[in-house]
C-alpha cells in the first residue's frame, strides 16, 4: 500500500519449487500492474551455492531464475560487511529483493564498518586493481577470484577483480570501464555457464566494448550437468586454478 512499509523475510533452502517461482513472478509484477500504487517491499532470503558437502538439491545456484524476472531485484554479498549493509538496504527497498546468501560464507568472519555509509545497493565494487584482465565474480566466487589475482601477481600477471554484488540490475558502467582499461574479461560463477548470468554479461561487454577487446570474453562456471554428490563437488566448482587457466587463454591472443 502507498505510504506503508511492510517487510517479509522468507528463508528458503536452495531448491526452487515451481510454486515458489510463481510467487516471485507475481511479486515482481504487482507494482507494474498497479502503476506504482501497490509497492512490494519484500526481502526473500535464499541460501545458495555449494562447497559445504550438502546434497545436490541444496547446493545449486538458482540466480538466473530470478535475475531473468523483470521487477525483481537480485543481490548477493561476498563478505560480512556487505552482508550486513546490503540486508539493511534490501529491507529499505520499495521493490521485492531476492537476497542470495552464499552458504559457504556463513562461517566467514570479518569487520563490519558502522562508521562509513555503505555504497549503493546495486553498485559493483572494484576489489583489486589490475591492468591485463578483468575478472568479474559475485558471492562465493569472489574469494576464488582474489586468490587467482594473488597467484597471478606472483607470476607478473596483473588481474583486476570486481565484485558484482548486484545481479539485477547489473552495474554495467563499472564493468565496461574496467574492460576498456584491461581489454580482456572473464566472468566467474558457480552456476553452469549455459544460459547463465555470465552469458548475458559477456554479450553486453561484446556489444558495448567490442573495439576495446583483445580477446573473447571467457566464462568460468559449473559444468552443464546436475550438481554432483558431495564427494565430487570440488571437481565441479570453479577455483583459482580454473580462473588462471582462463587468464592464460585470454592473454594468449
Amino acid at each position: 500500500m502507498r505510504g506503508y512499509k511492510s517487510v517479509v523475510e522468507i528463508q528458503f533452502d536452495g531448491f526452487v519449487f515451481p510454486a515458489f517461482n510463481q510467487i516471485t513472478s507475481q511479486l515482481a509484477k504487482l507494482t507494474y500492474r498497479s502503476e506504482g500504487f501497490s509497492q512490494m517491499p519484500i526481502v526473500i532470503r535464499i541460501p545458495y551455492g555449494g562447497g559445504i558437502g550438502a546434497v545436490e538439491h541444496h547446493s545449486e545456484s538458482p540466480e538466473a531464475y530470478f535475475a531473468h524476472t523483470p521487477g525483481l531485484r537480485v543481490v548477493t554479498p561476498s563478505n560480512p560487511n556487505d552482508a550486513y549493509w546490503m540486508m539493511q538496504q534490501a529491507i529499505e527497498s520499495p521493490d521485492p529483493v531476492i537476497f542470495l546468501e552464499p552458504k559457504r560464507r556463513y562461517w566467514q568472519k570479518g569487520p563490519v564498518n558502522l562508521d562509513v555509509s555503505p555504497m549503493p545497493l546495486h553498485n559493483a565494487r572494484l576489489l583489486r586493481e589490475g591492468t591485463q584482465v578483468t575478472v568479474l565474480a559475485y558471492g562465493p566466487m569472489v574469494t576464488a577470484a582474489l586468490q587467482a589475482a594473488e597467484i597471478g601477481a606472483e607470476e607478473d600477471v596483473s588481474i583486476e577483480v570486481i565484485d558484482l554484488r548486484s545481479l539485477s540490475p547489473i552495474d554495467y558502467p563499472t564493468i565496461l570501464a574496467s574492460v576498456q582499461k584491461t581489454n580482456r574479461a572473464i566472468v566467474v560463477h558457480e552456476a553452469p555457464t549455459n544460459v547463465s548470468l555470465s552469458s548475458e554479461i559477456a554479450a553486453r561487454i561484446a556489444e558495448h566494448a567490442f573495439y576495446h577487446l583483445e580477446a573473447p570474453v571467457l566464462r568460468v562456471g559449473g559444468f552443464d550437468t546436475p550438481y554432483p554428490p558431495a564427494k565430487l563437488e570440488e571437481a565441479y566448482l570453479p577455483d583459482a586454478d580454473r580462473i588462471l587457466e582462463a587468464v592464460d587463454r585470454v592473454l594468449s591472443y
